[in-house]
Order: structure tokens, then C-alpha cells, then sequence
């Protein structure tokens, strides 16, 4: 049982920054078209539907809807961010390029290995997501000195997210299963989450589910801080964004052990 959890757990609380380092390097080679492929998406969505629907909606809770749409970005862009950096980026490195593999002969246990790559994922979600934020406030949809208390929370948002997508890339025997978690998991969270439209708006059986999902608690803390209003319940926001990083961290490291030791 010990030499299981040596395996599975993290050596130590630095050795991940090996995978993040490597991973960094990979991606400074595309860096500019990764950044704009992660963009594309979420900045559709905000002008699009933002001046589309914004018209015919007006104001929602006190806000111009493009204002209340560009916080629901910001936390989409980081979910969907480190979402498919996780189930296509490092699904690739541990199945087809064996890099995993090849990390596993060093000093790095496979928590080493799965934390890198969920700190890596959560970096891209914070480049993501404060890309998006910084556009707001330029446009004038954030309050300038409040977009700063987003960005934690935006990399929060990532590691939770690429937690959960890390025990689907565990799971899935391709890359063809990866579709089921996009239309079944991702996108309609994204329309029950309050990131489009407020909750409080949605049937009371869809309130209830939103309140357990973690883009939920994200949003509820995203956007009063870009548009410098007080952030209600913070505690319990950021408890339910800490339980969502670190349970599929330990339920995905210990499932990819099964998988990659057997």
C-alpha cells in the first residue's frame, strides 16, 4: 500500500514544475496561434451573442448584457481552455507520444507527472481567460483595479476543469470518446451555469443543478469582480473550486495508474 501511494502521489511539492517546464517549451513554438485558437471561440460568443442578443435583452441584474456576457467568458474561455488541453494536449503526450512513458524512468512519479500537467493546463486557462478580461475592461465592460482580483480565480477555474477533463483522458481508449464529454459535459454547462444567462432565469429543477456545477461557482465570483460589486458567499465559491481540483486529481491519478501500470 505505501509503494502504491509513492507511485500515485507526488514525490514532493516542486517536481511537477519539470512537466510545466517542458510543456512550456513545447508551447512557445505556437504560442501566438494557440492563444488565438483558444480566443476565437469565447470573443464570438461575447460579440456575437454580447451585441446580437444585447439589443433585444437590454440590461441584465443592473449591467449592460455584454457586460454580464463578458464575465460568463472569461470563466468559459478558461474552462474550455484547459478542458481540451487536458483531453486532447496531454491525452496525446501519455498515448501517442509515450512522453508520459518516457517521464516515468526519472525520479517523477505519475502525481508528478498528472500535476505538471494540470498546472500546465490552468496556465493556459489564466492566459486565456485574462486575455478576454483585459478586452473587457479596455471596451469599458470590467471595472479596471477589480479585473485583477479575477485572475486567481480564473486559474482556479483552469486546474478544476482540467482536473475533471483528466479523468476522461484517463478513461477514454481515443481520441473519438472525447466528443461525448464536449457536447454532453462542456457545452451545456455553459448555458446552465449563468455564464449566458442569469440562473435565477432558468426553470427551478435547472437552478438546483447549476448550484452543484463548478463553472456556476465560478461565475458567481468572476463577474461581480469585473464589474466591482461585492462577491457574495466567496467562501463557499472557492471551496467548491478547490474540492473540484484536487477529488478528480487524486481519482484520475489513481485510475491513470491502472491504466499505464497494468
Amino acid at each position: 500500500m505505501g509503494q502504491y501511494f509513492v507511485a500515485v502521489l507526488p514525490a514532493n511539492g516542486w517536481n511537477w514544475v519539470a512537466v510545466w517546464r517542458r510543456n512550456y517549451l513545447a508551447w512557445k513554438k505556437v504560442a501566438l496561434a494557440s492563444v488565438l485558437g483558444n480566443l476565437a471561440d469565447p470573443m464570438t460568443n461575447l460579440f456575437g451573442l454580447g451585441f446580437g442578443l444585447g439589443i433585444i435583452v437590454g440590461r441584465v441584474e443592473g449591467t449592460p448584457y455584454i457586460a454580464f456576457l463578458a464575465a460568463g467568458m472569461v470563466a468559459t474561455s478558461a474552462m474550455v481552455a484547459s478542458t481540451f488541453e487536458t483531453i486532447y494536449a496531454a491525452f496525446s503526450r501519455m498515448h501517442e507520444q509515450r512522453t508520459w512513458e518516457a517521464i516515468l524512468y526519472t525520479q517523477l512519479t505519475l502525481g508528478d507527472i498528472v500535476l505538471g500537467e494540470l498546472a500546465w493546463a490552468a496556465t493556459k486557462a489564466l492566459l486565456a481567460g485574462t486575455a478576454i478580461a483585459i478586452l473587457a475592461a479596455t471596451l469599458g465592460y470590467a471595472a479596471w483595479p477589480s479585473v485583477l482580483y479575477a485572475l486567481p480565480v480564473i486559474a482556479l477555474t483552469g486546474f478544476a476543469f482540467a482536473s475533471l477533463a483528466m479523468i476522461v483522458t484517463a478513461l477514454a481508449p481515443s481520441y473519438d470518446y472525447f466528443v461525448f464529454y464536449q457536447t454532453l459535459v462542456i457545452t451545456p454547462m455553459m448555458f446552465l451555469s449563468g455564464a449566458v444567462v442569469p440562473v435565477s432565469q432558468l426553470p427551478r429543477a435547472f437552478q438546483q443543478i447549476a448550484s452543484f456545477l463548478p463553472l456556476t461557482h465560478s461565475v458567481d465570483i468572476i463577474r461581480p469582480a469585473m464589474l466591482g460589486r461585492p462577491v457574495d458567499n466567496i467562501a463557499l465559491h472557492i471551496s467548491a473550486l478547490c474540492m473540484y481540483a484536487v477529488l478528480p486529481f487524486l481519482l484520475s491519478t489513481a485510475v491513470l495508474h491502472r491504466r499505464l501500470m497494468r
